[in-house]
C-alpha cells in the first residue's frame, strides 16, 4: 500500500513538473514577444511604462504600442491557443480520434462560409446591424449551427463516434463548397479580404475582442476540467465500460462536443481559421504527459498557448516588416510533427 502511495505522488509529482516547465516556457515567451516587433522597445522601456515612469520623450509612443497593439495581440494569442488546444483534447477523447478537432467536425469550413458570407455579400445573421462585428456573428453562429447539423445527422444512427465524424466530413465539404461558389463570384479585392481571413490571423486583436474571447473560453474550460476530466478517462475504454461504470457515453460526448463546439467558435470569430493548434497541441501534450484528462486538458492549455504564441511572433517578424498569417506558420509547424507523428510515435495515442 505504502509503494502504492509512494508511486502516485511521484506520478503526479512528474505530471506538476512538466506543467511548471510548460509554465516557465509561457512566460519567457511572454517576455520576448513583448519585445520583438518592427517597433524595438528595450526592457528598461517596458518597466518604466509598467510603473509609470513616464518622463521618457518616447515613453507615450512606446506604450501606444505596447498597451493598444502588442500587449492585446499577445493575450488573444495565449486565449486562442488555450481555447483550441483543449477543444481538440476533449472531441479527440470522445470521439476516441486522435485526429478529431474543429476541421473534423465541420466547425471551421462552418465559420469560414459565415465569414466569407459576410465579407463578400456583406450578409449578416442580425442584418448587419453590428458593424465591425459582422463577420464575427456570422462565424460564430455557422459554427453553432454546423455542430448542430452534424448532431442531428448523426442522432439518426446513433451518436457514436463514428458517425458524429462522418457527419462532420460532409459539413466539411457543404460548407466548403458553399465558400467556393461565394469566392468565385465577387470582385477581386473582396476575394482578397476572404482568403486574408480564411489564413487566420491576430493583427486585428484589440481589448474589446479579448473581453468577448476570455469568458466564452474560460468557463467551457473550467467546467469540461472540473466536471468531465474523470468522465473522458471513462470513456475512453469504450462506451460499454463507460456504461457499466456509471457514465452515460452518449449524453457526456454531446455535452462536451457542444462545450468544445462553444469554445472554438468563439476563437475562430476573432482570429479566422487558424489550423494544426487543436490538433498539434493535445498531441504534444498527451506525448509528455499522458492520457490522463485531469492532468492532460490543462497541460493542453499550455501547449495550445505556447504553440500559437510562438507561431504568431515567428509570424510578425520573421520578415518584418511584412505580417504573415499566423495559420501558415501553424501549418508549417504542424505537417513536420504529424509526419513525425507517424513515422516514430505509432501507439502513444492508445
Amino acid at each position: 500500500m505504502k509503494g502504492t502511495t509512494t508511486f502516485y505522488k511521484e506520478f503526479v509529482r512528474r505530471k506538476g513538473l512538466y506543467i511548471f516547465i510548460f509554465f516557465a516556457i509561457l512566460l519567457v515567451l511572454l517576455f520576448f514577444s513583448i519585445n520583438l516587433g518592427v517597433a524595438k522597445i528595450k526592457l528598461w522601456d517596458i518597466l518604466a511604462i509598467i510603473f509609470g515612469q513616464t518622463k521618457r520623450p518616447a515613453t507615450e509612443t512606446m506604450m501606444a504600442i505596447l498597451v493598444r497593439i502588442r500587449l492585446p495581440r499577445i493575450v488573444m494569442a495565449v486565449i486562442a491557443g488555450m481555447g483550441l488546444a483543449i477543444a481538440g483534447a476533449a472531441m479527440q477523447a470522445v470521439l476516441r480520434n486522435p485526429l478529431a478537432s474543429s476541421y473534423t467536425l465541420g466547425l471551421s469550413s462552418a465559420a469560414g462560409f459565415g465569414a466569407a458570407l459576410a465579407i463578400g455579400l456583406g450578409m449578416g445573421v442580425w442584418g448587419g446591424r453590428y458593424g465591425q462585428y459582422i463577420v464575427v456573428g456570422n462565424a460564430f453562429f455557422f459554427s453553432i449551427i454546423s455542430m448542430f447539423l452534424v448532431y442531428g445527422i448523426s442522432r439518426i444512427k446513433g451518436c457514436t463516434p463514428g458517425t458524429l465524424i462522418l457527419a462532420g466530413i460532409a459539413m466539411n465539404y457543404l460548407f466548403g463548397a458553399l465558400i467556393a461558389i461565394i469566392k468565385y463570384i465577387v470582385q477581386d479585392e473582396v476575394l482578397a479580404g476572404i482568403v486574408f481571413w480564411l489564413m487566420g490571423g491576430l493583427n486585428l486583436a484589440r481589448w474589446e475582442a479579448v473581453a468577448i474571447v476570455l469568458p466564452i473560453v474560460f468557463i467551457p474550460s473550467a467546467f469540461l476540467i472540473i466536471r468531465y476530466s474523470w468522465d473522458l478517462n471513462v470513456m475512453s475504454s469504450g462506451d460499454e465500460v463507460a456504461t457499466s461504470l456509471g457514465v452515460h457515453p452518449e449524453r457526456t460526448r454531446v455535452i462536451v462536443l457542444v462545450l468544445s463546439t462553444l469554445i472554438t467558435a468563439g476563437v475562430i470569430a476573432f482570429t479566422g481559421i487558424i489550423g494544426f493548434v487543436c490538433l498539434v497541441g493535445p498531441h504534444i501534450a498527451r506525448m509528455l504527459i499522458g492520457s490522463d484528462h485531469r492532468f492532460l486538458l490543462p497541460f493542453s492549455c499550455l501547449t495550445g498557448a505556447v504553440l500559437l504564441l510562438g507561431a504568431d511572433t515567428i509570424a510578425r517578424t520573421i520578415i518584418q516588416p511584412i505580417e504573415i498569417p499566423v495559420g501558415i506558420v501553424t501549418a508549417f509547424l504542424g505537417v513536420p510533427f504529424f509526419l513525425h507523428l507517424l513515422l516514430k510515435s505509432r501507439g502513444y495515442w492508445k
